[in-house]
């Protein structure tokens, strides 16, 4: 989401707002910037058998800005997925290939493959998905 990440994610540690203006405060939150982070990111997803929570989002998004905090509180919360952002306007080719019509626009992956989509700001829904992947997980090991 760009630079608003650094205004609506906080650390629980300080409550200080962090300096960074490509990472949030939450550590499992990673802001993608290159087709080439995102391949990274994928791949130790994979190697490490975790789904990843991609938001679709806007520095401009109203909704985007709405739902950043929650998004950091999950990402805190749920260690074993890996969260990343992706700002539409800064991959916008990238973007499009994932066919985004409307922000944010998260997607669920496992191994590299869509296993969820949820488009809007709906905080109990995206709540709602990632507490059934994660159950998922648990119910497999």
């Amino acid at each position: 989401m760009g630079q608003c990440w650094t205004k609506l994610c906080r650390s629980e540690t300080d409550n200080k707002e962090q300096s960074s203006t490509t990472e949030p405060a939450s550590g499992n939150v990673h802001h993608i910037t290159t087709i080439q982070s995102w391949e990274e990111k994928l791949s130790e997803a994979s190697r490490n058998g975790k789904i990843i929570v991609a938001n679709f989002s806007a520095s401009w998004c109203s909704p985007c800005k709405a739902i950043a905090p929650a998004y950091c509180e999950l990402a805190d919360k749920h260690s074993s997925i890996l969260f990343l952002t992706v700002d539409v306007d800064e991959l916008p080719e990238f973007s499009t290939s994932w066919d985004i019509k409307a922000t944010p626009t998260f997607f669920l992956v496992k191994d590299g493959r869509q296993i969820d989509k949820l488009v809007g700001a709906n905080k109990q829904e995206l709540q709602k998905k990632i507490t059934a992947i994660v159950d998922s997980l648990i119910k497999t090991k």
